[in-house]
């Protein structure tokens, strides 16, 4: 059985963070998706002032209904959770597993610094405050990065405008028609607002949970068993 996936990156990544996993998903005859979004890595050059969640649900919802794909499982990393939570509430019709990969798990109304916190909020207000807009990456060793790899993602990652952690998400509630939701917890990734959301996906019986012994760029730091997680989707 051959599926289809669409892998989306977090802040301040791009699609470029999937290669690993993209390889071994290929390499099963799976069709992948890894898209960059808009003003981010080699489209850091579309950044503007008035780039946010909005936009982002777009760049997917646009790879997704313009390559006609369906049966996607669609997997999003940290803030992605975000964007694939605003995708399938658009075209739940489309999709067959949301994969939350040490993600946010929204709901309506809320943006991600509302749920990331006060100090999430003040330290990123902080940081774009030359700008005004522009958010600077993160280190790796914050994401908790294995050191072999800390100099690739840093290389890489790129400012992130802050619009789209302020605007908050508007759902409709067909998000839930998608049959399957899976979640991936980074144990190396302290973070109180994953945890909480970790900890309380968990009690509920209809999403898969699994926790793995890595940092929060999973993909990076384990992306033969992200890729093994991805695969066992097909067979849902």
């Amino acid at each position: 059985m051959m599926a289809t996936f669409v892998l989306v990156h977090g802040a301040f990544h791009g699609g470029w963070c999937y290669s690993r996993v993209s390889e071994r998903l290929i390499a099963f005859g799976h069709t992948v998706y890894a898209p960059t979004l808009t003003g981010l890595a080699e489209r850091a050059h579309l950044a503007t002032p008035m780039v946010n969640l909005s936009t982002h649900i777009d760049d997917v919802v646009d790879v997704i209904t313009g390559e006609d794909l369906n049966d996607v499982i669609l997997c999003g990393h940290s803030y992605a959770g975000m964007v694939i939570t605003g995708v399938a509430d658009r075209i739940a019709e489309r999709i067959k597993t949301l994969f939350y990969l040490d993600a946010a798990v929204p709901t309506d109304g809320k943006s991600l610094f509302e749920l990331r916190g006060e100090q999430a909020t003040l330290a990123a207000l902080a940081a774009a405050g030359e700008t005004g807009w522009l958010v600077p990456s993160l280190s790796a060793q914050a994401f908790g990065v294995n050191p072999d790899d800390a100099e690739w993602v840093d290389q890489n990652c790129t400012p992130h405008p802050i619009a789209c952690f302020i605007e908050r998400l508007r759902l409709s509630g067909r998000e839930a028609l998608v049959a399957h939701r899976t979640y991936v917890r980074a144990e190396r990734y302290a973070s109180p607002a994953v945890g909480e959301t970790y900890d309380r996906i968990k009690q509920d019986p209809q999403w898969r949970v699994v926790a793995l012994d890595c940092g929060h760029d999973v993909m990076i730091d384990a992306p033969e068993e992200l890729a093994n997680l991805l695969l066992q989707e097909v067979e849902r």
